[in-house]
């Protein structure tokens, strides 16, 4: 199944504003996050990845340095893409990417913990909001 879809970094533009609508679709629309929060300063320093399909991104993710670590971020999928496997590839493709000596860390969204939990994230600390949504910090271990 992963051999259909094909991840890249980010590298012009277009590319961007293509993940930036992904986003737009998944976030801002269908979880009713507001732009000012979905689209943030950490957007020209982040990596960008997007997945496609039939050449048509359906799906994206990002990361970035922290001081905690390295952090992964803004995975989202197209609603009409779910369940066809776009989110485990997009994660283990970001996972082979990163710098493994830092601490992997990322916030879930309470419904897809068990999704990362499949792939050595395990929760810490309390349950808290982002953008109005319950989330757990997981950690890549």
């Amino acid at each position: 199944m992963s051999d259909q879809f094909k991840v890249k970094v980010a590298q012009s533009t277009n590319e961007l504003k293509e993940i930036y609508e992904v986003r737009r679709q998944v976030f801002v629309e269908e979880q009713g996050v507001s732009k000012e929060e979905e689209y943030d300063e950490y957007e020209t320093t982040s990596t960008h990845l997007l997945i496609k399909m039939d050449e048509k991104i359906v799906g994206t993710c990002r990361y970035r340095n922290t001081v905690m670590g390295v952090k992964l971020e803004r995975f989202a999928v197209l609603k009409k893409f779910r369940g066809l496997g776009v989110g485990a590839v997009l994660v283990k493709d970001v996972l082979n990417q990163i710098d493994s000596s830092k601490q992997v860390y990322l916030h879930a969204q309470v419904q897809v913990v068990d999704f990362y939990t499949k792939f050595g994230f395990r929760k810490e600390g309390k349950v808290f909001k982002e953008a109005g949504i319950h989330h757990f910090k997981m950690v890549f271990s």
